[in-house]
């Protein structure tokens, strides 16, 4: 059982702080990372294969936890780019979408998930999940395409 663990700690400890920072900011990642497996370590015998989504969902309570207590709502850098002012564009309209399109998008671009791994963590129905995706990615879309973001084109 504690082999199991370890070996899920080693698997997913780097998604779940990637994920932590790219939502609660870098300065609270690790303690929220570090929640998250210590909720993981006594709920144990619930843990489902593959753990990851349900580590995130964890993670997700306590970012959202943080944030009511912090009002902590800052972005993370992108991995980095060749076209500077292209990723300063994408971070504007994103930052322009509601939190919920963020969070969509933001779990499959950056944080690798698959769709069906993405709905496990906001706690819906994939085909759900594929339809906040759709609706996300029109809107990240419109964003990109007002004339805001249009200046360097």
């Amino acid at each position: 059982m504690v082999e199991g663990f370890c070996a899920v700690y080693r698997e997913c400890y780097p998604r779940v702080l990637a994920y932590a920072a790219s939502h609660a900011g870098p300065r609270l990642a690790e303690d929220i990372t570090s929640e998250t497996f210590t909720i993981a370590w006594r709920k144990l015998d619930q843990m489902p294969s593959p753990a990851l989504p349900w580590l995130l969902g964890i993670t997700r309570n306590l970012v959202r936890a943080a944030r009511r207590q912090a009002a902590h709502d800052e972005l993370v850098d992108m991995p980095a780019a060749h076209d500077f002012v292209h990723v300063v564009e994408i971070r504007a309209a994103l930052a322009s979408l509601a939190e919920a399109d963020q969070e969509v998008l933001t779990l499959i671009a950056w944080h690798g998930l698959t769709s069906a791994e993405a709905a496990k963590v906001l706690g819906c129905s994939t085909a759900t999940f594929f339809v906040r995706l759709h609706r996300a990615r029109r809107r990240l879309r419109a964003a990109l395409s007002t004339p805001a973001f249009e200046y360097s084109r």
